[in-house]
């Protein structure tokens, strides 16, 4: 929020002339006010232990995250040249591998990846999206430095947060609008309605029938499933809901079972379909896969796209962007050490205590050492889980990342941040909603800002000129 003098950045000016005249107390008012608005709402998470599932509030943090509109249209540019990138790249992988072939990724991280679906090959998605919501994690680390942290392509999610965290900011201090020209996210949910409509398949007749299939109640993002559903006038449904009649999926209702056209599905690839995938999934569809196959359904996102989350591939993704775009890539990635490799695993291991090591597959901030921040005894316990798979972990420098101000016990105070936009895809349009999920570490010092660690939200504006 300030330069290194102490004056208000730019993009916070407003802000900044607003706050002067607020005190301490009255703004942890509000916080409690903030509070008690999503315990009323339900807006919780659940963390899972060994022995329990703790439902939690993720704290939320009243002070806006501000990005210009320059730095914004920088951003917009680099989401959705890797966004392309990421679909012509999952459509290559499913059919002619070009990209194999001519050597810029190699076949084994392709062909021994666990996320690859080999009943996907050759399919071709309805209007050739396999990446229908996206959420590309970035970081800033100098004044015009974002690198992409990760990709999210598979199931992402946040976007309630990112709603809600607005909606409570325009409750609680509706004059900050009148004042701040901020860009709007509230036509999120039709924006995804509109772009999931797009992608319906050859098989639909009439209006699209859209569905939300859900794990159920018990999952970590059940309330963000049934959020999304309400919000842009989707049934949502879970498993036994659905059921396969004359080559379509449909699903139960009052007056009997009617065909669903579109399923965004917030179940993983494995637990889909019990009778293409784990045989043991109480929580997908049998045979919804062959219909898929046939076109008589659009599954958003696509089953296979989890291929483009793993963090080895990320190490490709200029090569990726480059080789699809003719392009370098706009939006540069954190420099990674596969630890596959030979040279890079030594090099790993001596510097362990310095880097931030996460595991290939993995999500949520589980899985990975922070080495500046962890124990001797915990780098000493990761150098031998990389010795034993060092396939399964690649390594990264610990940035600089930037921070943005949270109120803290002790007034105002510095805490780091990441943002996660959210991308909508359809077969003629890449829609960017201006802003995304700012995701804060609210404890002092610390650079994970995952929820199920710990972390906390913030409201993200993007000024428009």
């Amino acid at each position: 929020m300030l330069d290194e003098a102490g004056a208000a950045r730019e993009p916070y000016a407003d802000y900044c002339d607003w706050l002067k005249d607020r005190d301490i107390p009255a703004l942890r008012r509000k916080s409690r006010e903030a509070d008690a608005f999503f315990r009323r709402t339900g807006i919780t998470f659940n963390v899972y232990s060994e022995a329990a599932a703790d439902e939690r509030l993720i704290p939320f943090d009243q002070v806006p995250r501000i990005i210009s509109a320059r730095e914004w249209a920088k951003l917009s540019k680099g989401i959705e040249q890797r966004v392309r990138a990421l679909n012509a790249f999952l459509h290559d992988i499913y059919h002619d591998q070009e990209i194999i072939k001519a050597g810029r990724v190699p076949l084994d991280l392709i062909a021994n990846n666990e996320a690859l679906l080999p009943q996907m090959m050759g399919m071709e998605p309805p209007g050739g999206v396999y990446t229908h919501i996206v959420g590309v994690d970035l970081v800033r680390t100098g004044k015009d430095e974002f690198y992409v942290l990760e990709d999210n392509a598979r199931t992402p999610s946040g976007v309630s947060y990112m709603l809600e965290n607005r909606e409570t900011m325009l409750h609680m201090y509706p004059e900050l609008f009148s004042r701040i020209n901020v860009a709007s996210v509230s036509d999120y949910p039709l924006n995804l309605r509109r772009s999931l409509s797009r992608c319906a398949p050859d098989a639909c007749d009439g209006k699209p029938v859209i569905a939300v299939l859900t794990p159920g109640l018990h999952n970590s993002a059940y309330y963000e499933h049934a959020f999304l559903a309400e919000q842009m006038g989707a049934e949502l449904v879970e498993g036994h809901d659905l059921r396969v009649i004359d080559g379509r999926v449909a699903m139960r209702t009052t007056q009997g079972y009617q065909p669903v056209d579109v399923i965004y599905r917030r179940v993983d690839d494995d637990f889909l379909d019990p009778l293409n995938f784990n045989p043991e999934s109480m929580l997908g569809v049998p045979g919804i896969f062959d219909v898929y196959r046939a076109g008589g359904v659009t599954i958003a996102n696509a089953p296979g796209t989890g291929i483009s989350d793993d963090k080895a591939l990320y190490s490709y993704m200029p090569d990726i962007v480059e080789f699809y775009t003719g392009q370098s890539a706009i939006l540069e990635n954190v420099p990674t050490w596969r630890c596959s490799e030979s040279d890079s695993l030594a090099y790993v291991l001596e510097h362990l205590e310095d880097l931030v090591v996460k595991e290939v597959h993995g999500s949520g901030g589980y899985g990975m050492l922070v080495g500046p921040a962890a124990s001797k005894k915990e780098v000493a316990a990761f150098r031998e889980k990389l010795k034993a798979n060092p396939s399964g972990y690649i390594a990264q420098p610990t940035l600089a990342l930037s921070t943005v101000p949270v109120l803290a016990k002790s007034g105002m105070a510095p805490r780091h941040v990441d943002l996660r936009p959210f991308v909508l895809v359809s077969p003629d349009s890449i829609d960017i909603t201006p802003g995304g999920l700012t995701r804060v570490a609210m404890k002092e010092g610390s650079l994970v800002v995952n929820s199920s660690q710990g972390g906390g939200t913030k409201d993200t504006w993007v000024l428009e000129d």
